[in-house]
């Protein structure tokens, strides 16, 4: 079976999924931690909306779910969803529905995202400059347990084609797209298996993780925990997301 990749991701989207019941509260959250200011709600329910950034290309959404919620799902934005769906299920995922130009899949460790059609035009990705300096949301960590980690890292380097690069500790794995590209992702292999199964969240590159954090609780966010080169806070819907010491402009920590 090949596993050269048959799709070109034009842009990648990352939707915050939050319980319905704690949407408002959140997007206010997103927007003043990022800077930037809510679309008009869409969907056939009005669940989503787009975090507009002041700067740059728009590469976050924010949606209203239901249980399960797994934190957090992609779009991928490529020039033919069907044939992109196809090469995914060679390669492990699974299907959730066949809209047509809107795919819905699972990967295999079951983690949600989309094949949509090209219609951002992104080519710049967002930047924020907050009252806790600047920042970028520019990662999504894929949390799994040992039993699949290895597995999932596999099925997404084949499947998009980005640069695997192993990150300052065994447990990371990052995989880095074309530069015109907002969103990369972690591959975070856990001590343990999860409870509530696997689960996706946002993770921020700070030019001072402190300041911003201090901003962060201002704003409702709790932390969780403070590691040597991150901070994990839970924003007031109670999702967890992380605060790193990454460079905003090139995603790389000091040093490193």
């Amino acid at each position: 079976m090949s596993t050269q990749p048959v799709l070109d991701v034009r842009w990648v989207t990352a939707f915050l999924d939050r319980p319905a019941s704690a949407f408002e509260v959140a997007a206010d959250f997103w927007c003043a931690a990022l800077g930037a200011t809510l679309s008009d709600m869409r969907g056939d329910s009005g669940e989503f909306a787009t975090l507009l950034p002041a700067q740059g290309d728009a590469a976050l959404k924010i949606q209203a779910v239901g249980d399960p919620c797994q934190g957090a799902h992609l779009d991928l934005e490529v020039s033919d969803s069907v044939a992109a769906r196809d090469h995914a299920l060679q390669l492990g995922a699974r299907s959730v529905a066949d809209l047509g130009s809107l795919q819905v899949l699972r990967s295999p460790a079951g983690l949600l995202f989309c094949f949509v059609p090209i219609r951002s035009g992104g080519v710049r990705p967002p930047e924020a400059v907050t009252p806790a300096g600047r920042v970028r949301a520019d990662q999504v960590a894929l949390d799994l347990g040992p039993a699949s980690a290895s597995a999932e890292l596999d099925f997404w380097a084949a499947l998009t084609g980005w640069r695997v690069v192993a990150s300052v500790r065994p447990e990371f794995t990052v995989l880095i797209p074309p530069p015109e590209l907002a969103i990369r992702l972690l591959i975070q292999r856990l001590d343990a298996e999860p409870s509530h199964g696997p689960r996706m969240h946002l993770d921020l590159a700070c030019a001072d993780v402190d300041t911003a954090a201090a901003y962060h609780r201002s704003l409702g966010a709790q932390v969780v925990a403070e590691q040597e080169f991150w901070t994990v806070l839970r924003d007031p819907a109670g999702e967890a997301y992380c605060l790193t010491a990454r460079d905003p402009s090139t995603g790389r920590l000091p040093g490193h």
